[in-house]
């Protein structure tokens, strides 16, 4: 179950307006996004992080025809990401979204015997997840795909209609910023989906908070 991490401090970050780099970053959801403190951590995150650096030769060994794969599911993974790589990136977040999400979502405390875990890619493909670990999934998968860091980021959020928190991958697209969503294989602009409010965004180089904007948010949006 995805729980809200950091309710106390977005009153804190709501007073920063935003600095030179904050001003080139684009909206996302109708919100202005604020580069958190370096000494803020997201201790989950960060783990999760790390289990997938040590994972790393396990993806590599999985993805060499021929190589010593200790899981079939793990190899049609990597099939498919080598299979994608000399596509358009359209094609890449359609594919990936649709891999992820043919697995059955399962909360939390059922998985895991906890609240919130974030696990890893290999995890993912043995267990199944709820909708931060498909979100993990997917941005590990583009990122092997060589869409870069700054061009994604897992956003945690409010869906006001469910009245649920959740979470998705935004990946630039051209102009745009489409969402990877675990509800649906099909890839919708940010700007189509006003019930989600952002809480916050990561990527492995930065955090951030979202203040809302100023703009007016698409109709339906209120």
């Amino acid at each position: 179950m995805l729980r809200f991490i950091l309710p106390p401090l977005l009153s804190v970050f709501a007073l920063l307006s935003p600095g030179p780099a904050e001003a080139t970053v684009p909206r996302l959801l109708g919100t202005v996004p604020l580069s958190a403190s370096s000494r803020l951590e997201l201790p989950k995150w960060e783990r999760v992080l790390e289990r997938i650096a040590a994972e790393r030769p396990i993806y590599e060994r999985c993805a060499t025809p021929g190589g010593d794969c200790p899981d079939p599911l793990v190899r049609e993974w990597q099939e498919l990401l080598n299979a994608l790589r000399d596509q358009p990136r359209a094609r890449q977040l359609e594919a990936v979204n649709r891999f992820a999400n043919r697995n059955r979502y399962i909360v939390d405390p059922a998985n895991y015997g906890v609240n919130d875990y974030w696990a890893s890619p290999l995890e993912f493909l043995d267990r199944s997840g709820d909708c931060e670990d498909y979100a993990i999934f997917k941005y590990v998968s583009l990122r092997a795909l060589g869409v870069p860091d700054e061009e994604m980021r897992i956003v945690v959020l409010r869906d006001v209609e469910r009245g649920i928190d959740h979470a998705v991958l935004a990946v630039h697209l051209g102009e745009e910023i489409v969402l990877l969503d675990n509800v649906t294989d099909a890839i919708r602009p940010d700007e189509a989906l006003p019930q989600y409010r952002p809480y916050y965004s990561v990527n492995a180089t930065t955090r951030w908070v979202h203040v809302p904007s100023a703009a007016p948010r698409p109709a339906g949006g209120q």
